[in-house]
């Protein structure tokens, strides 16, 4: 459990392990639950473009203690292929993705950072970390460049 209370649906670990184990799975984005107890599967996708993947972190919404809805937070998981300088072949590095804009309200930015660390022991065989607090975080060559360097 997070220091903010927020747990983690055991959902999200066999999804995890099913990228990990199978290949079928390119991707997997979760979110804090709309009651901020739990952190759940929003979505799977076998889909390898990372554009579609980029936009749905870009348009996710959360929403705020009241009940309003805005730019929302997300954990991510990414299964990034890349290209080995010289010409040595493709790589893929597991890369967790922290999304949390600067712009999301202050209690989604809050409960996305203090439930950060949960969700990450949780998922076993992560290789790569990102957080990413603005678009140009999660732009493909930036995601290419650090995953590459093993950050």
């Amino acid at each position: 459990m997070a220091q903010s209370g927020v747990s983690v649906a055991p959902e999200c670990i066999s999804a995890f392990n099913e990228l990990k184990l199978g290949k079928d799975i390119k991707w997997i984005i979760y979110r804090i639950s709309d009651d901020w107890k739990e952190i759940v599967v929003e979505e799977t996708s076998k889909e390898a473009n990372y554009d579609v993947f980029r936009d749905k972190l870009l348009n996710a919404k959360s929403k705020d203690r009241r009940g309003n809805e805005s730019i929302g937070g997300r954990y991510a998981v990414f299964d990034v292929q890349y290209e080995l300088e010289g010409g040595e072949g493709k790589r893929n590095k597991i890369t967790f993705f922290s999304w949390c804009p600067d712009h999301a309200a202050q209690y989604p930015r809050m409960m996305y950072s203090s439930s950060k660390e949960a969700i990450k022991r949780a998922l076993n065989g992560i290789a790569a970390d990102i957080q990413a607090n603005d678009a140009d975080d999660i732009e493909y060559d930036n995601v290419i460049s650090r995953v590459s360097k093993g950050r």
